[in-house]
């Protein structure tokens, strides 16, 4: 399939953070399953030629391309939104736009854009009756995947008890002091650790050579997090990246609760599940003083994830709801 892949090609936009996470995930998959993918960088466009003449550049595009599809991945108002629209309704290019944080961004921003695509994708449950009330029924549950041509079991030998991967932002700093003040070592990599962002390469080789991979389902909007691990239900977070990144790699996962996470893993045979403050911290020394347990676990997420939740099979079962037989 001929698709205008629409999106960032670097960390925020920075060439210098290295390349973003919709390029190792969603384009790498793309190519490797052999759509004819030609990219649009918009916010590197947009830089160069400001934000009228990028738009423009885009509306050829597609004009001279004629592309089954344009998937985007929007970030924020970079776009045109009659320009979009226009496309949408030309009967020649599909489109589809990923909306990456509707938990949160759902109000004041994926309701603004998604009139503009004939297709929306949305990883949040609650997001799905939003659209439909607006009207939208060209709606796809989807969810945040591994891309297994990336994320592997890389036979390292283990180095970190513990790793956090993820930028520091919220209460993250505090949890991982707590963690240390509690006789925890934890290896921590992203901006805002002494250490810095991992590259893609060495974040896998993370993931592989750890014994236990954190993660902590917050966003740069649930500032109060840390204040809520001291309840025993805290409310539903949502499912991250991360969540199938770690298994994807063979690793151990311990993270605490997040949307529909159930759906996916089932914990404690899958992944690791963790309540609150206190409970990480048995947990953390649990599965550190219980190897097999532990390396069971890990190798049934790695197959769960790979068996279900690789992009290759999102992207194959969201084409198949855009193109349905005898549609």
């Amino acid at each position: 399939m001929k698709i205008l892949y629409v999106a960032s090609r670097y960390d925020y936009g920075d060439a210098g953070r290295g390349f973003s996470f919709e390029h190792a995930n969603f384009y790498d998959t793309l190519v490797h399953l052999g759509h004819e993918v030609t990219y649009f960088d918009f916010l590197t466009l947009s830089r160069e030629l400001g934000r009228p003449a990028m738009n423009e550049r885009l509306r050829r595009q597609v004009q001279e391309l004629r592309p089954a599809l344009m998937f985007a991945c929007l970030t924020g108002d970079e776009l045109d939104f009659f320009s979009i629209k226009a496309i949408s309704e030309s009967g020649v290019t599909k489109t589809l736009n990923w909306f990456c944080d509707d938990h949160w961004r759902f109000e004041k921003f994926s309701r603004r854009w998604a009139p503009a695509f004939n297709w929306v994708a949305t990883t949040a449950s609650s997001a799905v009756p939003k659209y439909r009330d607006m009207g939208l029924t060209n709606v796809i549950k989807t969810q945040w995947a591994a891309n297994h041509f990336q994320y592997r079991p890389l036979d390292l030998p283990l180095k970190h008890d513990l790793s956090f991967v993820g930028r520091v932002y919220g209460q993250r700093q505090q949890i991982v002091d707590r963690l240390r003040r509690a006789g925890i070592e934890v290896y921590a990599r992203g901006y805002g650790w002494p250490q810095g962002r991992a590259t893609q390469e060495e974040m896998i080789e993370i993931f592989n050579q750890s014994r236990i991979n954190l993660n902590l389902a917050d966003s740069p909007k649930q500032l109060n997090w840390f204040k809520r691990l001291t309840r025993r239900k805290p409310p539903a977070k949502q499912i991250k990246g991360r969540n199938f990144e770690i298994p994807g790699c063979g690793g151990f996962l311990l993270t605490d609760h997040a949307d529909n996470l159930e759906d996916y893993y089932e914990p404690g045979k899958e992944v690791g599940l963790f309540h609150d403050f206190d409970d990480l911290v048995e947990k953390v020394r649990y599965y550190l003083s219980h190897e097999t347990e532990r390396a069971a676990i890990a190798q049934a997420g790695y197959a769960r994830t790979v068996r279900e939740h690789t992009y290759e099979l999102r992207f194959k079962e969201i084409f198949r709801r855009m193109n349905p037989p005898g549609g």
